[in-house]
């Protein structure tokens, strides 16, 4: 985007403090919030109170990095079991989905629950702790997303109707997707 697309103009808040504000409402008991790249502009324009920020310093290696710095700050807490990971430029991921995945992981005990948007896997996605090691051993700029196409086993997917959340990737994306 060629700025930092967290701190976009979302409605008159900063992209990633609207993207907070439905993570706060989802049924999760705490929130993670991983930064990277321009993370002193992030943590001076975006409220974080009630999120535990982590920084990761390996931000420019790609998405691997912060699942790793994440689930690594999370695994000092023993009672927390699973993740919900989503990402930070999706700023429409209905409440309703992540009920659905967690009630799902709840009477599964998959090692992962994913969304199926219509045909099409998305995010968020629950990861049981059990699967963090395997994560965490990922590198690059890719998610867990070829671990888990690569285990279909450990994968249960959840159906949905709608269209996948989409990403804000690009100026086109922001002023498409931006609420008027």
């Amino acid at each position: 985007m060629g700025r930092s697309k967290q701190l976009a103009d979302w409605g008159g808040v900063p992209l990633l403090q609207h993207v907070l504000g439905n993570v706060q409402a989802w049924p999760v008991d705490a929130v993670f919030l991983v930064l990277g790249h321009d993370a002193d502009a992030v943590l001076d324009e975006v409220d974080l109170r009630g999120v535990t920020v982590v920084i990761n310093p390996e931000w420019e290696e790609g998405m691997a990095a912060s699942l790793r710095v994440g689930l690594d700050a999370m695994m000092q807490d023993a009672s927390i079991e699973r993740a919900v990971i989503a990402l930070g430029d999706q700023p429409r991921v209905p409440t309703d989905v992540v009920a659905a995945l967690l009630e799902e992981h709840d009477s599964s005990r998959a090692m992962a629950v994913v969304p199926k948007y219509r045909y099409m896997r998305g995010n968020p996605v629950v990861i049981s702790r059990t699967l963090w090691p395997r994560i965490m051993s990922l590198e690059g700029d890719a998610g867990a997303r070829k671990l888990l196409q690569a285990h279909p086993a450990w994968v249960h997917e959840v159906w949905f109707e709608q269209l996948a959340p989409r990403d804000i990737d690009t100026p086109a994306d922001l002023e498409e997707l931006r609420p008027r």
